[in-house]
């Protein structure tokens, strides 16, 4: 049975909302500025169209590492590797340079030697400077790549799993895998481990150079400050690896409290609960702020204990190295150089020491992301899965139990058949496990125990793109994106063409709103669709669902928050949407399942009647009562 015929117009009131004289937000670029917008669009590089490649089935399943994720890119670090060192052997002429320069031009007074020695010092600098340059232009768009190739496997990971997952967790954590946690390892690829290689690299060629000019005192530095500074390294560690596992900890508290609060904003204003949220917020930005605080009371005991161990190097080669010249076992500019390489020999270890905090934090965001690419979708396609063939619409439960958590059942032996073309109605008290109904029937969870079946395949059977592509879901909230009525609305069916567009909004009834917005189908929907009325919201999405032609539609509540007037007109749109189709209808209004051809009663996660609504009315029980308890309250 269908709701009756389409209706031809608008939602009356509820769609004043639109209007551009209600302040529809305006989405285009204003007319002074489009010289200006089109100038800097000018400049913009043209890119080839993205190849897009996305298995809900195969999949990189090893953990995810820094070792594994680079090798990929081998080649590429390879040669970022050949200009570090050259940029380090250029940089570290100098102190050689200065040695000859001093014993063999100033010492002797031989100034040819002297200016020769400048000009190849000139040259090192010109040679470290240009490799410096293309090093980082290399690693720059190397790091680049490799986060766009990060940024697409965490989304598409994402695409991937299922809706328990969602519920489970909150969103403002998962905005930190795509925001705080990679930006983390954005400083890591571009300037930690590139600088990483060039601080390492410097320290084994200095210690090299420090031998080679007097290796009486390159051991007094090795035995004397190098165990030392080892220890500190090791415990800084240890305590840095525990504070920045706390620090993304926290961080994704405060993302996860923001993106809560900001969707919630109307409760928060409507409730008065602004001045509770601040309080909220400041104990967890204090978390936060408190976990910082730690690793920076490690880094600051870490830091001037290696610039004090280097002082003390340097004390004890001046007094010693000074002591050799004087008995002339060696030479000023030895001395002279053995101390800048000495100075050069702790600058890397310094630098190093920031290097670890940038590592220790893209380290921690690698854990997290190794965390999430790991979590396997709860509902997976099976390898063998086939394409479902065109479906009659016949939708049938076979003794399905089912619960969201371990050991507590929501459903409990429902089996029903609801046969094609027809209109199924699920009623029932909150919480009895319609919906829960719905969830299974679309796959959005699988059943403990049972079978669901559509034409006779078990859901669990066929590929889920082929499943998605012939069941519709309506929810009771309607989603729209921040995009144009005419995306919105072709959501479900790419490359649909305006006519078809244009034609599913005139069948469910938005001709009106259409035609009297500013841009037409062009019209901006902003984010959630809050530029339009709920009702409006509602209809689109009836629309969306006509457009891919689903052959069994699912409708979950879609009337529930609707004003009378606007349920009425939404209620005739179904009438489109549903005509020869299977639908099932979860109805918190009778009103809705009373128009059904067949309903079934949901009390406890149990089918307790089923039938046609007059066969209940005269069975005289749960439904019969639950509709004589609405019409005693729509008459009163």
């Amino acid at each position: 049975m269908m709701f009756g015929p389409p209706a031809g117009g608008g939602l009356g009131p509820g769609g004043a909302q639109t209007s551009a004289a209600a302040g529809l937000p305006f989405a285009g670029v204003p007319a002074e500025l489009a010289a200006q917008a089109d100038a800097i669009l000018a400049t913009e590089p043209e890119h080839a169209e993205p190849t897009v490649r996305f298995d809900p089935v195969n999949r990189d399943r090893r953990p995810f590492t820094l070792r594994r994720f680079l090798g990929a890119h081998r080649l590429a670090l390879a040669g970022a590797f050949v200009l570090v060192v050259f940029e380090t052997l250029a940089l570290q002429a100098g102190g050689v340079l200065t040695q000859q320069g001093i014993d063999r031009g100033i010492t002797p007074g031989n100034t040819g030697v002297l200016v020769a020695v400048a000009m190849i010092y000139v040259l090192s600098v010109i040679v470290a400077t240009a490799a410096g340059a293309w090093r980082v232009s290399w690693t720059g768009r190397l790091g680049e790549r490799l986060l766009y190739e990060l940024r697409l496997r965490v989304f598409a990971h994402l695409q991937r799993l299922s809706i328990d997952f969602y519920t489970d967790e909150r969103a403002g954590r998962l905005l930190t895998r795509m925001t705080s946690d990679i930006d983390a390892l954005q400083q890591l690829f571009q300037d930690g481990l590139v600088n990483l290689a060039v601080q390492a690299l410097t320290v084994l060629i200095v210690t090299v150079i420090l031998f080679a000019l007097e290796p009486t005192l390159a051991v007094i530095t090795v035995l004397v400050i190098v165990p030392a500074l080892l220890a500190l390294t090791l415990w800084y560690r240890s305590a840095s690896d525990r504070s920045y596992a706390v620090v993304r900890e926290r961080i994704a508290d405060v993302l996860a409290d923001l993106s809560e609060t900001l969707q919630g904003v109307r409760i928060v204003t409507a409730f008065n609960r602004r001045r509770q949220n601040v309080v909220a917020h400041r104990r967890i930005v204090r978390s936060y702020r408190d976990a910082n605080n730690v690793t920076a009371r490690q880094g600051a005991l870490y830091g001037p204990g290696a610039d004090l161990l280097g002082a003390i190097a340097q004390l004890a080669v001046l007094l010693v190295g000074g002591r050799m010249v004087l008995r002339g076992d060696i030479s000023i500019g030895t001395l002279a150089a053995f101390v800048l390489y000495l100075t050069a020999f702790f600058a890397p270890i310094q630098q190093l020491v920031q290097l670890y905090t940038t590592y220790q934090s893209g380290q921690a965001a690698v854990t997290k992301l190794r965390d999430l690419l790991a979590t396997e979708p709860a509902v997976a396609e099976r390898p063998d899965a086939i394409d479902l063939p065109p479906l009659a619409g016949r939708v049938e439960l076979d003794d399905v139990h089912f619960g969201y958590q371990q050991g507590v059942e929501v459903l409990r032996g429902v089996s029903l058949v609801i046969e094609p073309g027809e209109t199924f109605a699920l009623v029932g008290e909150t919480g009895s496990g319609k919906s829960t109904i719905a969830k299974l029937v679309s796959r959005f969870y699988d059943p403990t125990h049972g079978l669901v079946l559509l034409d006779g395949c078990d859901v669990r059977d066929v590929k889920i793109a082929s499943l998605r592509r012939q069941l519709g879901v309506v929810p009771q909230e309607a989603f729209l994106f921040a995009a144009s009525i005419r995306d919105n609305v072709a959501f479900g069916a790419d490359g649909a063409a305006d006519e078809d567009v244009r034609a599913a909004c005139d069948a469910v009834g938005l001709r009106d709103l259409v035609d009297r917005l500013p841009d037409g189908l062009d019209t901006f929907v902003h984010e959630r669709g809050v530029s339009l009325s709920s009702g409006e919201r509602q209809l689109l999405a009836l629309a969306r669902a006509l457009l891919a032609r689903p052959r069994v539609l699912v409708l979950d509540e879609a009337t529930s928050s609707l004003d009378l007037e606007s349920e009425s007109i939404v209620e005739r749109a179904l009438d489109a949407v549903l005509e020869g189709r299977t639908a099932i209808v979860i109805a918190h209004r009778l009103a809705t399942a009373m128009r059904a051809d067949r309903i079934g009663v949901i009390e406890r996660g149990e089918l307790v009647e089923l039938g046609t609504p007059q066969e209940l009315r005269d069975l005289g029980g749960r439904y019969a009562e639950m509709e004589a308890t609405w019409r005693r309250h729509a008459n009163a």
